[in-house]
């Protein structure tokens, strides 16, 4: 009985090892590669943003673009860190509900090194037009996204698209 298991339990194995090539092997291949097409992209959205006459900011989505590959991180949002100024853009399903949310810091303020005779100092220096980009796993579940201005009162809603 022992050997008659050892038998048939050669070809079996011969069999498995070749299953790459059969039909079954086929349809596991497709479905995990598929799988991972969709976790491997990364979507980049391109901002401009801009200072008006009046004083009024205004934002432009440039330009989306998906490719492949994996993000090692995910941006965390930390509310610690937010000054007036900031941009928080959220992501979220087409029901509304936030899926992630990112800290942009003031684009039209940005913090520079300067050098000086002293030494090396950081100084905030004013733009009248800044490009600013977000980039996120590619999830289907994202349908649009928002951008809010801290102020010193609280948030404002300045830019809302659908993607």
């Amino acid at each position: 009985m022992k050997n008659l298991f050892n038998l048939l339990m050669v070809p079996v194995l011969l069999l498995c090892s070749f299953q790459k090539n059969s039909a079954l092997g086929y349809w596991w291949d497709k479905t995990a590669g598929a799988e991972i097409r969709k976790e491997g992209k990364i979507v980049y959205l391109f901002f401009q943003t801009d200072k008006e006459a009046s004083g009024k900011e205004r934002i432009v989505l440039q330009e989306k673009k998906i490719t492949e590959g994996k993000l090692k991180f995910s941006p965390s949002f930390d509310r610690s860190e937010v000054e007036s100024g900031d941009l928080i853009v959220i992501l979220s399903d087409s029901g509304g509900k936030e899926v992630s949310k990112q800290l942009v810091k003031n684009p039209l303020h940005p913090e520079m090194e300067v050098y000086e005779k002293e030494g090396v100092s950081r100084k905030k220096i004013s733009l009248d037009n800044a490009e600013f980009s977000v980039r996120y796993a590619y999830s289907e579940h994202i349908q649009m996204v928002k951008i809010e201005k801290v102020t010193d009162s609280g948030t404002q809603i300045v830019f809302t698209q659908k993607l």
